[in-house]
């Protein structure tokens, strides 16, 4: 059983809906009583780092979310809820993040060609360089929606991107897992994610 964390922030609907395509069973909650009945987490986010993050905290859900990742638990980070994994994120100005990977989450402007536009929106291949999760996935395309990205990550990094630099798609380490695309909304490429998710 998924359970996926409201907090707020994401698009739960959907990523609920495609746990059910797959036929595995999911929950969407701000209980933390109810969600550590849960088999697997997800962290779904979309907007802001720093008001994802307060409403983490504000919740309770940061320290919930922390102690579920320390006992072993399986926790599949989309979107902004994978940048929230990191330690932080310089998304106009300097904001902690839940430090469950090494790394920060700093802009695109500046970093990318100038005839690009951000936010980088649309399918984009993936070069998958280890890990479980994205096992046998290398040249498929998900969806990206995002003008942030992780760095200085190694540690964790399972798949890059290209747009117009090397961006960091996808990270795993040890019962951590994180996607900077949807898979929610990436067709069958995105459930078969999922799936996987639903097996580790």
């Amino acid at each position: 059983m998924i359970g996926i964390i409201d907090y707020g922030v994401g698009n739960l609907f959907s990523l609920c809906s495609s746990c059910k395509a797959i036929g595995e069973e999911a929950f969407v909650s701000g209980n933390a009583a109810e969600l550590a009945k849960a088999d697997r987490l997800i962290l779904p986010g979309v907007g802001a780092f720093e008001d994802a993050a307060k409403k983490l905290r504000d919740s309770g859900m940061a320290e919930f979310v922390r102690a579920q990742a320390a006992q072993g638990k399986p926790l599949l980070g989309i979107c902004l809820g994978m940048q929230l994994l990191f330690e932080r994120s310089y998304e106009y100005g300097c904001h902690e993040g839940l430090g469950l990977l090494k790394g920060q989450v700093v802009p695109m402007e500046g970093r990318l060609p100038k005839e690009l536009k951000i936010p980088h929106m649309g399918w984009n291949a993936l070069d998958v360089r280890r890990g479980t999760l994205l096992e046998g996935l290398s040249g498929q395309y998900v969806y990206f929606v995002h003008s942030f990205f992780a760095e200085n990550c190694e540690d964790s990094l399972s798949a890059l991107t290209e747009y117009g630099i090397p961006i960091t798609a996808a990270v795993e380490k040890g019962n951590i897992y994180g996607c900077q695309f949807h898979p929610e909304k990436s067709g069958n490429v995105g459930l078969s994610i999922l799936r996987k998710f639903a097996e580790v």
